[in-house]
């Protein structure tokens, strides 16, 4: 993507959510191999450069949604782009409306047998003209791996989602992209169908539009804070870039007013 820009050591795609469903529908009526959509987020940061395999799907991801408030505040600060949070666990119920809405089918593979059937069930509750073909737990051994690709290329699906956490949901998608013969469009959706299914109860509404949801989650399962202490880091990160490059502007700019008084 042209437009993406770089977060210290990943990326965003600049979109809205009326633009990132934009591009959902160009993949699902003109592509012609499976399109990853992705999250974006602070985490990701300093998980996604450890890993080639990762940075590779990440580097090469179809869209790369602004998922964390500090990749939306980074983007600010860094290129002077105001973005807003996109949530992949959003994300997910704009592409069931189009799909439902332009009779695209649907395959569900993640989570554990019972979330992943309850959450299916709500789905089809809430969008009950959605089609979706099939669906899998996410405990298919390597085995029954191929078994599993038939399975959804035989559905005709051309919507798959992930939900395997990650970066098991990103290195599946890189092993495997290259069997799935109708898919055209895959999205990681993490834990998403814990919180559709009722496991996990999303925050409430007054957090989630004061971009509080990760405070509101820290409190309701403290052992977060092993992931999230990384945001601190990020923070510092960000400030130190937008500092050198401040810096080096200002150190380009006296060059360039030494050289006219010259």
């Amino acid at each position: 993507m042209n437009d993406r820009l770089p977060i210290l050591d990943i990326w965003v795609d600049p979109v809205s959510r009326e633009e990132a469903l934009h591009r959902v529908r160009g993949f699902l009526a003109h592509g012609d191999r499976p399109h990853a959509i992705f999250a974006a987020n602070p985490e990701k940061n300093f998980s996604v450069p450890t890993d080639a395999t990762l940075y590779q799907c990440y580097r090469e991801a179809d869209l790369l949604l602004p998922d964390g408030i500090g990749v939306v505040l980074a983007a600010r600060l860094l290129h002077g782009v105001r973005l807003q949070r996109l949530p992949g666990s959003e994300f997910i119920f704009d592409i069931c409306r189009l799909a439902e809405a332009e009779g695209h089918a649907i395959f569900v593979y993640g989570a554990r047998e019972e979330v992943n059937g309850r959450s299916v069930a709500l789905l089809l509750e809430r969008y009950p003209g959605l089609r979706i073909a099939g669906r899998a737990n996410g405990y298919v051994s390597p085995e029954e791996m191929p078994w599993l690709i038939e399975r959804i290329n035989n559905s005709q699906a051309a919507i798959l989602f992930l939900a395997l956490g990650s970066p098991r949901q990103e290195k599946w998608f890189a092993a495997h992209k290259g069997a799935l013969s109708t898919v055209r469009v895959v999205q990681g959706i993490g834990g998403t169908l814990d919180t559709i299914g009722g496991n996990v109860q999303r925050a409430p509404e007054f957090w989630c539009r004061h971009n509080l949801e990760w405070l509101y989650r820290l409190v309701k399962e403290p052992k977060r804070i092993k992931r999230q202490k990384v945001l601190p880091l990020f923070a510092l990160l960000v400030l130190k870039q937008w500092l050198s490059m401040r810096i080096a502007r200002v150190m380009g700019g006296s060059r360039g007013a030494g050289c006219d008084r010259s």
